[in-house]
C-alpha cells in the first residue's frame, strides 16, 4: 500500500532537506522519493541530513518537471499555505493522511506534493493538484521547514495506514478496486487532456487567450475532483475531437459564402 505513495519535493534549494525529508520519510515507512529540479544534490550534506535513510536518498528520482514528477499519479495533493483566488478542495493534515491511505489501497498511485522552502508551490504547480493541504501552524509563526512539513504528512499517512490495518476486509471487491485504479486517468492524461481542451475552447471562440481570465483553473478545478477515469476521458476527448472537426466546417463554409 504505502509504496504507492510518493513524496515529491519541487525545486528544492537546500540539499540538507532533502537529506531531513527522506529520513522523515523512512521513520513512517515511507521510501519513494521523486526530486523535481533540485539545487546541490546529490551531496555530502543530503547525506547527513538523512542520518541512516541513504537507501531513500539512493533511489530517489530527479526529474526536471513536476509533470513530469506526475506520471502515472491518479491523485495528486499539493501543500499550500497561502489563501488563493480561486477556491481549490482543500484538506487538513488529518484528512490528507486519510485520503491517500484510502487510495493507495486500492492501488492508486499518490503524490504528495511541496514546493520550495522560500516560495512554496506556484499558483500554476497548485492547479495540477486534486487537493490542497494546508498545515494549521500558528499565523504568528506559520512557516515550516520543509523537513518538518514532510514529517507531518508523513506521519499522518503512517496513522492512517495503521488504522487500516485494523480494520475489517473492505467491502468493496477487489477485482472492482483493481478495475477502478486501471481505469482512472493519470496526471499526465489529464494534462493533455487540459491541452486539448483549452485549444478547443480557443477555436470555437469560448476562450479569448488575451483575457482568459480564471477558466482553465476552474475548468482544473471542476474535472480534479470528478476523478476521471479513462474510459470517460476517451468519450471527452472524442467530444473534444469532433467539435474542432465542426468548427472548421464552419469557418471553411464562412469563407466560402
Amino acid at each position: 500500500m504505502l509504496q504507492n505513495i510518493r513524496v515529491v519535493l519541487v525545486n528544492t534549494s537546500h540539499p540538507g532537506n532533502i537529506g531531513g525529508a527522506a529520513r522523515a520519510m523512512k521513520n513512517m515507512g515511507l521510501s519513494r522519493l521523486v526530486l523535481v529540479d533540485p539545487q546541490g544534490f546529490p551531496s555530502h550534506e543530503a547525506d547527513a541530513r538523512a542520518s541512516g535513510a541513504s537507501d531513500v536518498l539512493e533511489s530517489a528520482q530527479v526529474v526536471a518537471t513536476l509533470e513530469d514528477a506526475l506520471v502515472g499519479c491518479n491523485l495528486v495533493l499539493g501543500t499550500s499555505a497561502r489563501d488563493r483566488r480561486i477556491p481549490w478542495p482543500l484538506l487538513d493534515p488529518r484528512e490528507c493522511g486519510q485520503k491517500s491511505v484510502e487510495e493507495a489501497g486500492q492501488g492508486i498511485e499518490v503524490a504528495l506534493v511541496f514546493g520550495r522552502e522560500y516560495a512554496g508551490l506556484t499558483n500554476e504547480e497548485l492547479q495540477r493538484c486534486h487537493y490542497h493541504v494546508h498545515i494549521p501552524s500558528d499565523p504568528q509563526f506559520s512557516s515550516l521547514n520543509l523537513a518538518a512539513a514532510v514529517q507531518v504528512l508523513a506521519y499522518e499517512v503512517r496513522m492512517a495506514w495503521l488504522a487500516a490495518q485494523g480494520q475489517a476486509q473492505r467491502a468493496l471487491k477487489p477485482e472492482v478496486n483493481s478495475l477502478r485504479s486501471v481505469e482512472l486517468a493519470t496526471s499526465d492524461e489529464m494534462e493533455r487532456f487540459y491541452a486539448h481542451l483549452e485549444n478547443t475552447l480557443v477555436q470555437i471562440g469560448f476562450l479569448d487567450p488575451a483575457q482568459p481570465k480564471h477558466l482553465m483553473a476552474r475548468l482544473r478545478r471542476l474535472y480534479g475532483r470528478s476523478s476521471v477515469n479513462r474510459s470517460e476521458m476517451s468519450i471527452l476527448r472524442g467530444i473534444l475531437t469532433e467539435t474542432q472537426k465542426f468548427a472548421r466546417g464552419e469557418a471553411h463554409k464562412r469563407k466560402d459564402q
